[in-house]
C-alpha cells in the first residue's frame, strides 16, 4: 500500500468556510479511491487560510482485475436497450455472448479487465473531484471559467511520495498542472517547499513557520494566552466562537496582550467584550472574580519577536482606542434620554408585512407578557411595562452600531428607570437563542420571552409566512422550540393553546392558524425524542385531536412516567393484556358493527377472575382525575392491573355462547381500552 496526499494551494479561505471544506474533500477523495478498488481509509485532512490537505494513507498500488459476468436484455430486445446494455458493460455487440435460457435467448457481457496502476488513473480522478467541488460562495478570475472560492494556485498530488503528473483544467486556457510544491508562511518564509509525504506534512510546514494542523493552532493559542494571563493572576473569557474564526486567520498564532484605558471600563462589559471581538477579533480577558479584566489579546500571525511584538502592542492598542471612543460616543447619546422616548420611534420601522411596524409589535407584547403574567403568577404591571419597552433599544445609537446587543442595551437603559425585573425581563427576552442557550428563570422574564416567541409565531403563520422544507428564514422552529423549552423546563402549568388564542387575538385574526398547532406539535415530537424518549411513547401522548395537547409540562411528565412503567416487567405484561384486549375487541367490532364501550352489568359476572378484573377496573376509574399529579401515580400503578388481566383470559372464554354474558365481557375488555386510553393512546405503543 501507498499513500495518497493532496494539497491545495491558495488565497485566502474565509474561516468560517474552512472546516467544511476539509470534511467535503476528504469525503469526497475517500469515496473516490475506494469506488476505484484502491481502498483509501484512515484519512488524515488539514485546512488553515490558504490551503486545504487530504492525506489517505492505505491506498492501494493497483486496482483489483476485473471478472465481471452481467445478463443483459433478450437477444430481440428493442436496439434502445441492447444500446444501453452494451455501453454501460463496454464492449460492442460482437463481443456479447447469446445464450439460451429457460425464459428465451439473453445478452450476456463477460468482462475480464486487468487493474491499471494507481499512479495511472487517480490524476483524472482527482482532478474530476477538484472539478465537481462546491462552495457556499465561489467566484471565477482571469479567464477562468471555472469557480472557486479564492483563486487557486497550486495543487500539489503525491501518491508514494512521488509527485503525479496531471493537471485541472480551468477553462479559459488557465490549467494548473499538478506539482509537488507548496508555499510557507507569506510574510516569514515564503519560500517553496518540496512536499514529502502527508505523515511528514505537519513537520515541513512547520520549519517554514506554518502549523498546518487545526487542533495544533487552537493549542498553540489557548496554551500561549493561558500563559499571558495567568502571570497577571488572569484568565481568558472562554469564546469557542472566536477561537474557530481565529484558528482559520492565521497559519502560525501568536498571542499579544493589551491594555484597554482605564477611562473605558465604565462601559459596560458587553459594549467592550463585543467591540473587541467584532471589530478586531480580540478575546477579552476576566478578573479571577469573572469581571472584565483592562486586558485583551490578539492572535498576531507572526512568530515571537520582543521588538516586533511590541509594536504590535501599541498598534492594536491604539485601534482600540479609537473603537471604544467611537463605543462611548454612542453609549452616552443613549443614555442621555430614558428609553421610554424611543417607542415612537420604533413606528417608523415595518415588523413584517402584514404584521404592522416594530411599535405594533410593542404594544402586542405589552398585552400579551401581561396575559401570560397572570397565568404563571408573575408581575402582570412589570411584564407589561418589560413587553412595551423589550424592542425600544432597536433604534438606539449603541444597537445601530452593534446588533448583537440587542436586549443587552435595553436592559441597561431601563434599569434605573423601572427596576430589576423589567430590565432583566429585555435583557432576557430573546432567550434562549439556540439549543445551547439557558433558557429565562425570572419569573417576568419568561412571561416576556414567551410573548415574544408567541407573537412571532402567530403572526408568521396567520400571514402564511411559514417555513418549507429546511428553509426557515425567519428562525420559526428555533422560536418554537424556545416556547416548549421555556414552558417544560420552567415547570409551567399553562396551556399554550390559550395563550395562541389570546395572541391572535392581539394580531385582530379570527383565530390561530390552523397549520400552528401541528407546526408545534412536531416541534415538540422532535424535543421529546432527544430527550431520550422513545417515538412510540411521544406518538401517544401528542395527538392532533387531544384538547390538552398545549399542556407541554403536563404531556412531558406522562411521557416520563410512561417510560417509566414500560420498562417494568408488569408494564410489559400490561401492554400484553391491552393489545390482545383490543385485538379481540377490534375484531369483533369489525365482525357485528358495534362499539363495546358500554357500561358492565355486574349481575351477569359469573366467574371469579371475571369479577377480580371487573372490581380492579371500576376501582381505577373512580380514582380517576385529570390532575397531572394523581394521573401520574395511577399510571405508576396500572402495571398492577397485568395480574387480573392476564387471569381473567386463562379463566375466562370472551366469546361465550349466551349473548348477554358476552356482550357483557366485552364491555369489560372495552372498560379496559377506554381506562387506559385516557392517560396516552397505548395502541401506539409498539412491542
Amino acid at each position: 500500500m501507498a499513500e495518497l496526499f493532496v494539497e491545495l494551494f491558495g488565497e485566502e479561505i474565509p474561516a468560517r468556510m474552512q472546516v467544511a471544506a476539509e470534511a467535503r474533500l476528504t469525503e469526497a477523495l475517500t469515496k473516490t479511491v475506494k469506488d476505484a478498488g484502491l481502498g483509501g481509509g484512515n484519512a488524515k485532512s488539514w485546512s488553515g487560510p490558504r490551503r486545504l490537505a487530504v492525506a489517505l494513507p492505505d491506498v492501494e498500488m493497483m486496482q483489483p482485475d476485473l471478472n465481471e459476468e452481467r445478463r443483459g436484455p433478450r437477444a430481440d430486445a428493442p436496439e434502445q436497450a441492447i444500446a444501453g446494455f452494451l455501453k454501460g458493460a463496454g464492449i460492442t455487440l460482437d463481443q456479447a455472448e447469446r445464450r439460451d435460457t429457460p425464459k428465451g435467448e439473453f445478452l450476456f457481457a463477460v468482462i475480464n479487465k486487468k487493474g491499471a496502476a494507481a499512479a495511472d488513473v487517480l490524476p483524472p480522478m482527482i482532478a474530476e473531484v477538484l472539478a465537481n467541488f462546491t462552495w457556499p460562495k465561489s467566484m471565477r478570475w482571469g479567464r477562468s471559467r471555472s469557480r472557486w472560492v479564492r483563486p487557486l494556485h497550486r495543487v500539489s498530488v503525491l501518491f508514494d511520495g512521488q509527485p503525479l503528473s496531471g493537471s485541472l483544467d480551468l477553462g479559459g486556457g488557465q490549467v494548473i498542472e499538478f506539482g509537488g510544491a507548496t508555499l510557507g508562511h507569506r510574510m516569514i518564509s515564503p519560500a517553496e517547499i518540496e512536499l514529502s509525504s502527508g505523515k511528514l506534512y505537519d513537520a515541513q510546514l512547520a520549519e517554514h513557520a506554518v502549523i498546518a494542523d487545526r487542533a495544533a493552532r487552537v493549542e498553540m493559542i489557548t496554551g500561549k494566552m493561558a500563559e499571558l494571563t495567568s502571570a497577571e493572576g488572569r484568565e481568558v473569557r472562554d469564546d469557542q466562537g472566536l477561537m474557530a474564526e481565529v484558528a482559520g486567520l492565521v497559519e502560525f498564532p501568536h498571542p499579544v496582550m493589551g491594555a484597554i484605558d482605564d477611562n473605558f471600563m465604565a462601559l459596560p462589559p458587553e459594549i467592550l467584550v463585543v467591540s473587541m471581538r467584532s471589530h478586531q477579533k480580540y478575546f477579552a480577558v476576566s478578573e479571577k472574580d469573572g469581571g472584565l479584566a483592562p486586558r485583551f489579546i490578539t492572535i498576531a500571525n507572526m512568530t515571537p519577536d520582543a521588538e516586533r511584538d511590541a509594536l504590535i502592542r501599541v498598534g492594536n492598542e491604539r485601534v482600540l482606542r479609537a473603537r471604544l471612543a467611537d463605543a462611548r460616543f454612542f453609549w452616552d447619546q443613549d443614555r442621555a434620554a430614558p428609553l421610554a422616548d424611543n417607542t415612537s420611534r420604533l413606528s417608523g420601522i415595518t415588523f413584517f408585512e402584514g404584521l404592522g411596524t416594530m411599535g405594533d409589535k410593542a404594544a402586542r407584547l405589552e398585552t400579551l407578557a401581561g396575559q401570560i403574567a397572570s397565568l404563571i403568577g408573575a408581575d402582570a404591571a412589570a411584564a407589561k411595562q418589560a413587553g412595551l419597552l423589550a424592542k425600544a433599544d432597536l433604534v438606539s445609537e449603541t444597537v445601530g452600531e452593534f446588533p448583537e446587543l440587542q436586549g443587552i442595551i435595553g436592559g441597561y437603559l431601563a434599569r434605573d428607570a423601572h427596576g430589576d425585573a423589567v430590565a432583566d425581563a429585555i435583557a432576557g427576552h430573546y432567550r434562549p437563542e439556540g439549543p445551547g442557550d439557558d433558557v429565562p428563570q425570572a419569573p417576568v422574564t419568561v412571561a416576556v420571552a414567551l410573548a415574544d416567541k408567541i407573537d412571532t409565531l402567530v403572526g408568521f403563520f396567520g400571514v402564511g409566512a411559514v417555513p418549507t422544507g429546511s428553509k426557515d428564514p425567519f428562525a420559526l422552529r428555533r422560536a418554537a422550540l424556545g416556547v416548549l423549552r421555556i414552558v417544560v423546563e420552567n415547570n409551567l402549568t399553562l396551556n399554550l393553546a390559550d395563550v395562541l388564542a389570546a395572541a391572535a387575538a392581539t394580531h385582530g385574526f379570527d383565530g390561530v392558524a390552523e397549520t400552528l398547532p401541528p407546526f408545534i406539535q412536531d416541534r415538540f415530537k422532535v424535543w421529546l425524542r432527544d430527550q431520550g424518549i422513545g417515538h412510540d411513547i411521544v406518538a401517544s401522548l401528542i395527538r392532533a385531536d387531544d384538547p390538552r395537547w398545549g399542556e407541554l409540562t403536563h404531556i412531558t411528565r406522562l411521557a416520563g412516567a410512561m417510560a417509566e412503567l414500560l420498562a417494568t416487567d408488569d408494564g410489559a405484561g400490561l401492554m400484553a393484556g391491552y393489545k390482545r384486549a383490543s385485538n379481540i375487541l377490534a375484531a369483533e367490532e369489525k365482525k357485528d358493527g358495534a362499539r363495546y364501550d358500554g357500561a358492565v352489568d355486574a349481575a351477569l359476572i359469573s366467574v371469579p377472575a371475571e369479577q377480580a378484573l371487573f372490581d380492579r377496573v371500576t376501582a381505577e376509574q373512580s380514582a380517576r382525575q385529570d390532575d397531572t399529579d394523581a394521573m401520574i401515580t395511577q399510571l405508576r400503578q396500572l402495571g398492577g392491573m397485568r395480574a387480573p388481566i392476564d387471569t381473567f383470559f386463562d379463566d375466562t372464554t370472551v366469546n361465550d355462547d349466551d349473548p348477554a354474558i358476552r356482550l357483557n365481557r366485552l364491555n369489560l375488555l372495552g372498560q379496559i381500552r377506554a381506562l387506559m386510553n385516557s392517560f396516552a393512546d397505548f395502541s401506539a405503543i409498539e412491542g
